[in-house]
């Protein structure tokens, strides 16, 4: 499995409980978030430090303390600001708050169906927030007998609180923008599909329906990266998560990532973790 699809596609949770839970430290494979979406609902909180993350177009830097939500389909990615930085992941399937519930079902369709659009920044508005998440998050972590109800319970009385406090907006759709963030989503998804080939800008820039030139300040005023400056990243992100669960050599890495030049690779590697390869392996076992 590759480190992250673009498009995200492993399995959060199980088929009858779709949340997940991820403490993110330093040496986790998913501590670096590469830009990517999925069906599901995420909630992050930062524990420590700060983590610097896009949001569609949207990038600022969160703090420790923070809550933030990301509805599903929304581009995102980023990196910890610096190695103080911890955090948490919840990631899960709304769908999980429909099943025998009706009297909270219109709200619930309203949240899905993207009528209304709940504030990112959670924390930055309403107190009562924290400590609820807080609880859902010693209830995934603790996984101790019936775990599963109170997440489902902590998880409806946060839906509850942004609702009650109106932390939400209702939703209005920018058609221009809307297009643009369909046209980098195609991108990183031939980047994920295609990562381990060779990728040139101008096909790059096609896939986009953009000429190179436009392509290259949108797409980095979006990530904050030239394409081809991200495609290696995403390559490094890659390589990571194969060494840190196969048992293959830094060359058949290197290969399987699309580097031809070992010693690039360990160069490249290097840029973008502060290590090489082989310590990364020998930190991570």
């Amino acid at each position: 499995m590759k480190y992250l699809d673009y498009k995200e596609q492993r399995q959060q949770g199980t088929f009858n409980f779709p949340i997940a839970f991820y403490h993110e430290m330093p040496h986790s494979p998913r501590y670096y978030m590469p830009y990517h979406w999925h069906r599901h609902y995420e909630i992050i909180r930062i524990v420590s430090g700060a983590f610097h993350l896009t949001l569609n177009n949207d990038t600022r830097i969160y703090r420790e303390g923070d809550v933030i939500f990301i509805t599903d389909g929304t581009l995102h990615g980023g990196n910890p600001h610096d190695h103080t930085c911890v955090y948490d992941c919840i990631v899960f399937d709304f769908q999980i708050l429909l099943q025998d519930n009706h009297a909270c079902s219109k709200n619930i369709h309203d949240i899905m169906d993207h009528k209304i659009t709940i504030h990112n920044l959670l924390s930055e508005h309403s107190p009562s927030v924290l400590p609820i998440v807080d609880s859902l998050i010693l209830a995934l972590s603790g996984k101790r007998t019936g775990y599963e109800f109170m997440t489902q319970g902590y998880l409806y009385q946060l839906i509850g609180t942004i609702l009650e406090e109106h932390l939400y907006e209702e939703n209005v759709k920018d058609v221009k923008e809307a297009r643009h963030l369909n046209s980098i989503k195609n991108v990183l998804a031939y980047i994920a599909e295609n990562y381990n080939n060779s990728i040139s800008l101008d096909s790059l820039a096609r896939i986009a329906g953009m000429n190179p030139k436009y392509f290259c300040r949108y797409f980095r005023s979006m990530t904050e990266r030239t394409p081809i400056d991200y495609l290696n990243y995403y390559r490094i992100e890659c390589a990571c998560e194969m060494l840190s669960t196969k048992d293959i050599s830094i060359k058949e890495a290197a290969i399987s990532c699309g580097f031809n030049d070992e010693s690039y690779f360990i160069k490249t590697f290097h840029k973008y973790k502060g290590i090489t390869p082989k310590q990364f392996m020998k930190a991570e076992f």
